[in-house]
């Protein structure tokens, strides 16, 4: 009850899942994927185990296909379910079963698979396929939740709009499953949620600037520091966190005047940034002249 995209980026080698759906929390139950190995959708009265047990055969040396098999002959309710994988050599496996409720069906490309049961017209698969091969350069990531948009403008879910999840993982194998999850982000329950997807993509991105800032002000490399927090801020400028970071960066690096009339604009806004700053002051890190900043924590 649900459309989705499994898909490997050739540039990057990336694997991921996008999926928006008239049911609540879809990326709970939809999207799996483990860097290195591949991405699983599992959807229309779907079969959870699809997921976890897909990424155990391809990542045993089992290919999409195989796996996909493998799963489907195991299942007693084979006609039910649509699934689609795909693993880290690009290759593909798709199942629309014959019981799943129309408008139901998927397209196979390149690498990627687009698929949508109790859809309100067959445009919604052919629209996703369009996107996703008519945006190849934009990033991966973007690429997806591009695909999703598409989705809906041909037709999206009959029964309507509530939640939508991006998922997405490196080509590297790694003993832990956590380092490869480059971009995991849900919306649970949204009255428009690829919109919301996207605008938590963008926060993703410019948060991602965000902690190589903080990487780069603990090293006490503050120049470095201050260009990781611009890129962040010029990709989420309504996050007031953002601009103290960058105000504090610029101090630190001498920037006295576009310093100070930062952090005096987050002071405005919300008093609570004088008491991190006084923090600031006492741990000298970064080391600010507290002669700068006394007039404005008055």
């Amino acid at each position: 009850m649900t459309y989705s995209i499994v898909a490997r980026d050739k540039k990057t080698g990336e694997m991921g899942v996008a999926v928006q759906s008239h049911y609540f929390s879809v990326g709970s139950v939809v999207s799996w994927a483990r860097a290195g190995v591949g991405a699983v959708a599992t959807q229309s009265m779907a079969e959870i185990s699809y997921g976890p047990l897909g990424l155990e055969l391809m990542g045993s040396g089992k290919s999409a296909p195989e796996a996909l098999e493998a799963l489907l002959r195991a299942d007693g309710k084979p006609e039910s379910r649509q699934v689609a994988m795909v693993d880290s050599k690009g290759r593909v496996a798709t199942h629309t079963g014959t019981k799943c409720i129309p408008f139901a069906g998927h397209v196979v490309g390149d690498g990627f698979s687009c698929q949508g049961n109790i859809m309100r017209s067959e445009m919604v698969w052919t629209s996703m396929r369009d996107s996703f091969l008519r945006n190849g350069d934009l990033s991966f990531a973007e690429r997806l939740v591009a695909a999703l948009e598409a989705g809906e403008d041909g037709g999206g879910d009959i029964r309507g709009k509530q939640s939508a999840a991006l998922l997405v993982v490196s080509a590297d194998i790694s003993p832990s499953y956590w380092p490869g999850r480059l971009i995991d982000l849900r919306v649970e329950d949204h009255p428009e949620p690829v919109p919301e997807l996207k605008r938590l993509l963008r926060y993703q991105r410019g948060y991602d600037w965000a902690s190589k800032g903080d990487d780069f002000l603990s090293s006490a490399n503050y120049s470095d520091a201050l260009g990781a927090y611009q890129k962040a801020l010029d990709l989420v400028p309504e996050v007031d966190e953002l601009k103290y970071w960058v105000g504090i960066s610029l101090l630190a690096t001498n920037q006295k005047e576009r310093g100070l009339n930062l952090v005096k604009e987050v002071f405005e806004k919300d008093r609570n940034w004088i008491q991190v700053t006084k923090g600031i002051l006492q741990t000298r890190s970064p080391p600010i002249d507290s002669a700068l900043l006394e007039e404005l924590m008055r």
